[in-house]
């Protein structure tokens, strides 16, 4: 069986796949439908044809559009168009996105009217990414200021992050989520050309702590979503949880790491998550990947734990492709196909163009958008643009 997988799976055939798929079908229907020409900014509540159907904007997509655009401009190809969507939501967000103490609004109007309180530090993280991207394609001083502030700012929150806006009771049941050090791991790397390589090597020690050590159980081998501030299991719903696309999408930030540090423990280690998680959360019965479980199996609180997600198939895709690539280990060849399979049969629109997002068991979409509150321009395209030159690369 190994064998036959080794024939057959051939890295140059992907890479091309997920080339020609970037920048042939999902880039240009974000350019050609995203773009509110009147009062700036994206619009990310797109339906199947790419009609807006809701103009309000959502601060962490309008910033996953502008690092994504820089981004595909510095390392694919400089086009003026590019810059140009890229420029649309940073000038957009540098008039309106922040509160009068540097903290990024969770939405606005299509005008630029604040919505909803900056109640999430998800915005500022991709705030901080955008302007940092940007910078480097552009530089501007008041760029840099708005990625480095922001960054700080993150940093003092990092603790309490919702500050104000956090419901939970205070002391009886005191948590940390996974997702603020799995996103600062790969924050860091994006804004090394600001933060300097010193200050990013002092701080990823303590984020491959936290998402290595404190959140991964050693017993099961896999992460979990919550854990008590000291480390410890909560035997509880959110204790309980587990988010198989979060733990997966943090290998391939540790792999990263792991490559920067000449760690081959560390990728080691990653990987082996990536087939636990894998094995663990992937739908025997009807295939693909589960979008909330429980430790225990015990019934889980999220109503849509069976759902299948865009950004978790997506974010498996990449892992795999940089798992295999760094460690040869035949079954994440074997997962790759496996899931590259189900993701483009499933997710993709042959007939209108970009990819479903959400999906039920039977892998049937539960809604034909292209974009909305949760869904924007960064997953997908982020990952068809790593798997390709995760395999090209490697050749």
């Amino acid at each position: 069986m190994e064998t036959d997988i080794v024939r057959t799976f051939d890295k140059k055939v992907f890479s091309k796949l997920y080339r020609d798929e970037l920048l042939e079908n999902i880039l240009p229907f974000w350019m050609k439908y995203s773009k509110d020409n009147r009062n700036g900014g994206y619009f990310t509540c797109l339906d199947r044809e790419g009609n807006v159907y809701d103009n309000d904007k959502f601060i962490w997509l309008q910033g996953r559009q502008v690092w994504c655009f820089s981004t595909m401009y510095k390392n694919v190809e400089p086009r003026q168009e590019w810059l140009d969507m890229a420029l649309q939501g940073a000038d957009f967000l540098e008039k309106f996105g922040r509160d009068k103490d540097g903290n990024w609004y969770f939405s606005l109007t299509a005008e630029g009217k604040p919505l909803v309180q900056p109640y999430n530090i998800f915005s500022d993280c991709f705030a901080a990414m955008a302007f940092a991207a940007l910078d480097k394609i552009q530089p501007q001083e008041r760029y840099k200021k708005i990625a480095l502030d922001t960054f700080d700012h993150i940093l003092k929150r990092q603790n309490n992050w919702k500050g104000i806006y956090n419901k939970m009771y205070p002391g009886t049941r005191s948590l940390k989520s996974f997702s603020l050090p799995m996103i600062l791991c790969n924050l860091s790397l994006e804004m090394e050309h600001l933060l300097g390589t010193e200050r990013v090597n002092k701080f990823i020690p303590s984020v491959i702590h936290e998402v290595m050590d404190v959140f991964y159980q050693k017993d099961s081998g896999l992460i979990l979503e919550n854990v008590y501030e000291d480390g410890g299991f909560c035997d509880s719903f959110e204790g309980r949880l587990l988010n198989p696309g979060h733990a997966i999408e943090a290998m391939w930030f540790i792999i990263e790491l792991g490559n920067r540090l000449h760690d081959d423990l560390l990728i080691k280690k990653a990987c082996a998550i990536i087939i636990q998680t894998l094995e663990y959360g992937w739908d025997k019965k009807y295939g693909g990947i589960f979008y909330f479980m429980d430790i225990e199996n015990k019934p889980p609180q999220q109503l849509e734990w069976d759902q299948k997600l865009w950004w978790v198939h997506v974010e498996a895709l990449v892992a795999l492709a940089k798992a295999y690539s760094a460690c040869g280990d035949e079954r994440l060849a074997s997962w790759f196909e496996k899931v590259h399979e189900y993701t483009w049969k499933h997710f993709r629109d042959p007939e209108y163009g970009e990819w479903f997002g959400y999906l039920n068991r039977l892998g049937k979409p539960l809604l034909d958008l292209k974009g909305g509150k949760w869904k924007g321009c960064f997953h997908i395209p982020r990952g068809l643009y790593q798997v390709w030159k995760t395999f090209e690369e490697k050749e």
